[in-house]
């Protein structure tokens, strides 16, 4: 698995018992298992849930899903 499959995964393992949709940055925070702590980890990739919140933009919420969170959070940081 390549490392941004890995960490894209990890995004979608987190966000799997959130209750969507996700309307805003503080909401998406409140329900990764440690907040923006949260951390992903692949090969010699680590982002942790704050530093991936710094590319997401006020347009991209809501979040109806957890792979729609993973998906921006990836593309957006370029792995």
């Amino acid at each position: 698995m390549s490392v941004k499959d890995e960490i894209h995964s990890q995004i979608e393992g987190a966000l799997k018992n959130a209750k969507f949709p996700l309307n805003t940055p503080a909401e998406l925070l409140a329900e990764m298992p440690n907040g923006a702590v949260t951390k992903c980890k692949a090969g010699n990739v680590e982002l942790t849930a704050g530093d991936a919140g710094k590319v997401l933009m006020a347009g991209d919420f809501p979040f109806k899903s957890a792979k729609q969170v993973a998906d921006v959070i990836v593309q957006r940081a370029g792995l």
